[in-house]
Parts: C-alpha cells; structure tokens; sequence
C-alpha cells in the first residue's frame, strides 16, 4: 500500500502497531483527537475528531486502507459512545465510501457476546449478547460494516478483539488475551488477502483456555502463534481466581458486565 491509515493512533494498541506495521505501507497516517509528537520519516499525523464528518473525509482522503482504532474504547456515558463510536463509525464509512476506499480492519469487541458465561464455547454466529453500551456500539458498528460490504462493495475484518495488551494482567485475560504481534500478523493478512469480504474473527492469541472456536482467519492465511500460558505461572502467583459468581469469572465479559449506565455530567 501507499498509505495506511491507524485511527486511535495515539492510543496503546495504536502505539504498539506503528513499528509493527511499517512495512505494511510506504506511509502510515497516524490519527487521533490527541496530538502526536514522535512521528518517524514514514508516517504523517492528523488531528482528527470522528465526530466531525469534514474532518474525516479529510482524514482518509488519499489512503488505501483504514485500520480503524479509534473512538471511545471502553464504557461511558451514551452521549460520548454515540459520539465517537456510533456517528463516528458512520462518518469513516461515509468517508471511505466518498473516496474510493475498500478494506478496512475494524476493531470490534468481545463486549458485543459478554453475557455468555465462560463455560460456553461460542462460534461467530452466536447472536450478540452485549454487555454494555461500548458492546451495543459494537453491535452496530458490525451491522454497519456489513451493511457497507453488501451495498458499497467495502470489504471489512470485523476483529472482535479480546485483551489486546502486551501481557495478558489477570485470570480471564489468560482466555482472551491477544498478543500484539498476533494482531500485528492479522492487520497483514487482512491488507494482503486478495478476497476478503466481511468475515468476523475472533481477536485472540492461540490460548488453550479461549472460549472462541476457530480463533484463527484461516481464509485469509492468519494463524496466530502466541499463547497466554507462558504467563500462567505469573497470574496465579498474583492470587486465587476470584469465586465462580465473581463477574471475572462467570461472564466473557468480565466487569463490564456489572458496569453502570454512565450519564454525561450535568445530564440526567
């Protein structure tokens, strides 16, 4: 590619990819609501607020593809989950529609099927059972990505992404944990399969505790390496698994599960 764009680039898992990706194309365009100041020689930034259509026309004008991190990455307040996570959607695939743009990887989340509990094994057509208004979000952004594909001809990767972290940090995380050079490999395949279509896949390492069949896109060649148990030892050492009805261990979900209906400041 010419240029890739990273939305949500100043955010942890934005961070981690940039030097991962760099071979992807001859320039990564970096963006976000944050300024970046550490661009390197092959990547330019853009201030950008999703909730601002302009703005994002102006933001993937002159890209090949959209690695789309962005928006509001856990629970809040409607008002700022409409914002960033359900206009703003809207407003990149209006965008990538207006321009020409066909491929786009599309964070989605294992908050969109959080109320399954974790002794149920789910395939990626389970229905949706969210655990929050970040997982509604989520919902709409898959409906909204396949809605894109079948009228527009966009082809998306919906990544419903597990614990994207650089280790995985408790008892469920050992099931749902994605490495970054796991995800790394995925954003590859998904710029390079010359097919992709609207696939959902579940965005987590080769764990042996996963609870998702079929972690792998073995369509489009991804085949992940990594496993959560090199760090078994380390999170039983932390402490005990919390007791059966603890929201960590009964829900996918985990906490947000049990996470309050957030209301914006001053809202009612």
């Amino acid at each position: 590619m010419k240029r890739l764009l990273i939305t949500g680039a100043a955010g942890g898992v934005g961070r981690a990819m940039r030097p991962r990706l760099r071979d992807m194309a001859q320039t990564l365009r970096l963006a976000d609501m944050l300024p970046i100041t550490d661009a390197d020689t092959h990547e330019e930034t853009v201030l950008c607020d999703l909730n601002d259509a302009q703005a994002v026309r102006e933001m993937v004008r002159g890209c090949d593809g959209i690695l789309h991190l962005g928006g509001k990455s856990t629970e809040g307040d409607f008002e700022t989950i409409l914002e960033g996570n359900i206009r703003g959607l809207y407003n990149l695939y209006e965008a990538a529609r207006a321009e020409g743009i066909t491929r786009v990887l599309f964070a989605s989340s294992n908050h969109t099927i959080g109320f399954y509990e974790q002794d149920q094994r789910l395939k990626t057509t389970d229905p949706m059972r969210p655990d929050s208004l970040y997982g509604v979000s989520k919902c709409f952004g898959e409906a909204l990505a396949s809605m894109y594909h079948d009228k527009f001809g966009i082809e998306t990767a919906i990544v419903r992404i597990g614990s994207c972290f650089e280790t995985p940090a408790n008892h469920r995380m050992l099931s749902t944990w994605l490495s970054y050079d796991d995800f790394a490999d995925l954003v590859a395949c998904v710029f390079r399969a010359p097919k992709l279509g609207c696939p959902v896949i579940w965005g987590a390492s080769a764990n042996p505790a996963g609870w998702w069949e079929s972690v792998g896109a073995e369509a489009i060649g991804w085949h992940p390496k990594d496993s959560s148990e090199i760090f078994r030892a380390q999170i039983e050492a932390m402490g005990p698994k919390p007791p059966a009805d603890d929201p960590n261990s009964r829900y996918q979900g985990g906490l947000f599960t049990v996470e309050p209906i957030h209301q914006r400041q001053g809202g009612t």
